[in-house]
């Protein structure tokens, strides 16, 4: 399973790349709005670090703004996917632009037939958000296992990001359920090296060592 870093902090990016597992990023306004920069520039700077895709979400809700977007965006860097909503202006964005070979991400996917569709129409990224259906009391990771049985059943292509990932366990079910992409923050990243009983043992094996050599 690939790991995106769902940031736009420019730190964050970094940090996430030296550990020598970061394969993407995806951005969105809210992210970028926490930070208080230009989209563009801030985009261009998180692709001069990862050379895997970096997702650009697009503000406009209708087809000619879309794509009107996804012409600047694809402007900043090869490595951009243009993010569109899962609507049906977004779906039709996406085909537009499959056409041309413009790689997009289609976002706040929340059941299964939103996913078939995004896939019919050339979307190389689905992002169904398992935390935001987790927050209202549905089962996030039932949609996962769905998406990934229709996809296999009729051999599509796109791949299964799985997004508003909140914990660790999120990350875990996600790639035995067979996601093809999980994009988290970097909290829950650094979180999958760490386990009491790794922290024990280092300690141990360091205190045996000094009470035998000093």
């Amino acid at each position: 399973m690939e790991i995106y870093l769902d940031s736009a902090s420019l730190d964050d990016v970094k940090a996430a790349h030296d550990l020598g597992i970061l394969d993407g990023v995806t951005t969105n306004p809210t992210l970028i709005a926490k930070e208080k920069v230009d989209y563009a520039k801030r985009l261009a700077e998180i692709c001069g670090v990862c050379k895997g895709p970096v997702s650009a979400e697009v503000i406009s809700t209708d087809f000619a703004g879309m794509m009107r977007e996804a012409a600047d965006h694809v402007k900043i860097a090869p490595n951009i996917v243009v993010k569109l909503p899962s609507t049906l202006d977004g779906l039709k964005a996406c085909k537009a632009l499959a056409d041309k070979g413009v790689r997009t991400n289609l976002t706040l996917c929340f059941q299964t037939l939103q996913a078939l569709m995004v896939a019919k129409a050339g979307a190389f990224l689905v992002s169904p958000f398992i935390g935001r259906l987790d927050d209202v009391g549905e089962d996030g990771m039932e949609l996962i296992r769905t998406i990934r049985t229709v996809y296999d059943n009729y051999g599509m292509k796109t791949k299964i990001l799985a997004a508003s990932i909140r914990h660790t366990n999120h990350l875990l079910h996600c790639a035995i359920a067979g996601a093809d992409v999980a994009t988290c923050p970097l909290n829950v990243i650094q979180a999958c090296m760490k386990h009491p009983l790794t922290d024990a043992g280092l300690e141990r094996f360091l205190a045996d060592y000094k009470k035998a050599f000093g």
